[in-house]
């Protein structure tokens, strides 16, 4: 049903994540994430918010990606049905995609990036999110951005698309947590949103609230 994708750069400490579905209220349903933890996608044709935020919460506890993971998937009788990716503060990850997932189901994990689709055309889809995502990008949301766009270029979800997200998480930035929950074009809906918010007065204020290098920061 769903294709999502988790980055982690070292360099800067920015997290980012996307995903898209055929569904409506993909970023309520599979995004989260926390700048001093890491971020979370749960996803599959039954998924648990469990997981989501009991992995999240593990990881916030000083849990690698793998341990959390595989603590959340390891008793639920479900588990087959389901899909999970987590991504450490460290950049570790972890993935998990359930035997009874709808075909194509599986998952791409490697440092600082983990990849995650079912309910997909084919391999294919996968495939041209990781080479994308490998890709020189101006910035993580454009990175993003041309992820979900290369997913669906090369089949995406089967069914179509109807919600797309995307979660930015910066050191020196608040977050930036967009949401398109219902739309007949959600990538471009999504990327028209993003623009949006990089123009004033949304982004001129967002220089005003709270961050992690100054989490008391105001502007008189």
């Amino acid at each position: 049903m769903t294709f999502s994708i988790l980055t982690f750069d070292e360099k800067t400490g920015v997290f980012a994540a996307a995903a898209a579905t055929g569904s409506l209220c993909v970023g309520g349903w599979v995004l989260r994430g926390d700048i001093e933890t890491g971020l979370v996608a749960s996803q599959g044709t039954a998924p648990s918010t469990f997981w989501r935020d009991d992995v999240l919460r593990a990881m916030y506890d000083g849990k690698s990606a793998t341990d959390a993971v595989n603590a959340a998937t390891a008793q639920d009788r479900g588990r087959g049905h389901r899909q999970l990716s987590a991504l450490d503060r460290n950049g570790n990850n972890q993935g998990f995609t359930g035997t009874d997932s709808v075909a194509f189901a599986d998952h791409i994990a490697e440092p600082g990036l983990i990849i995650a689709g079912n309910m997909l055309e084919g391999p294919e889809v996968l495939k041209a999110m990781h080479s994308t995502a490998l890709k020189e990008a101006v910035s993580p949301g454009e990175r993003m951005l041309a992820t979900l766009r290369a997913a669906k270029a090369s089949g995406g979800d089967s069914r179509g698309l109807l919600s797309a997200a995307m979660l930015v998480l910066a050191p020196d930035r608040p977050p930036l947590d967009l949401r398109v929950d219902h739309s007949e074009d959600p990538i471009t809906a999504l990327e028209q949103l993003w623009q949006r918010a990089h123009q004033s007065p949304y982004f001129d204020w967002l220089t005003e609230v709270p961050v992690l290098q100054d989490k008391q920061r105001f502007r008189a």
